[in-house]
């Protein structure tokens, strides 16, 4: 079975930086699609960020110039690099990836914290 397993986030202060990381196990797996989505207290989850392959990245407008989406070439892990943290941006941050012949699986999820 594939599943993606996320690190990183904390307890991170306005202002500051947080990279979180997402691997998916599990051999012969091909995924061409990963995203990262978050879930603030009593609200739904939202996208945050996504890429095709290693190619082709995309945000959500709340986060865009101040989050990197980057897939590590070769390998089945992405990283979102979160600069200029707002308290906005607290929330359970879940991995979600499509691949090939196996479909699609979410994270656990990881918190990230902004607080003063």
């Amino acid at each position: 079975q594939v599943q993606p397993v996320e690190s990183g986030g904390g307890l991170v202060q306005p202002g500051g930086s947080t990279r979180l990381s997402c691997t998916v196990s599990g051999q012969n797996v091909e995924v061409y699609y990963m995203a990262w989505y978050r879930q603030a207290p009593g609200k739904e989850r939202e996208f945050v960020a996504s890429v095709v392959n290693a190619d082709f990245a995309s945000y959500s407008d709340s986060v865009k110039e101040r989050f990197t989406i980057s897939r590590v070439k070769g390998e089945n892990t992405v990283l979102l690099q979160m600069n200029g943290l707002r308290p906005e941006d607290t929330g359970v941050y879940s991995c979600y990836i499509q691949a090939y012949e196996f479909g699609t699986a979410w994270g656990q999820g990881t918190q990230v914290t902004v607080v003063s």
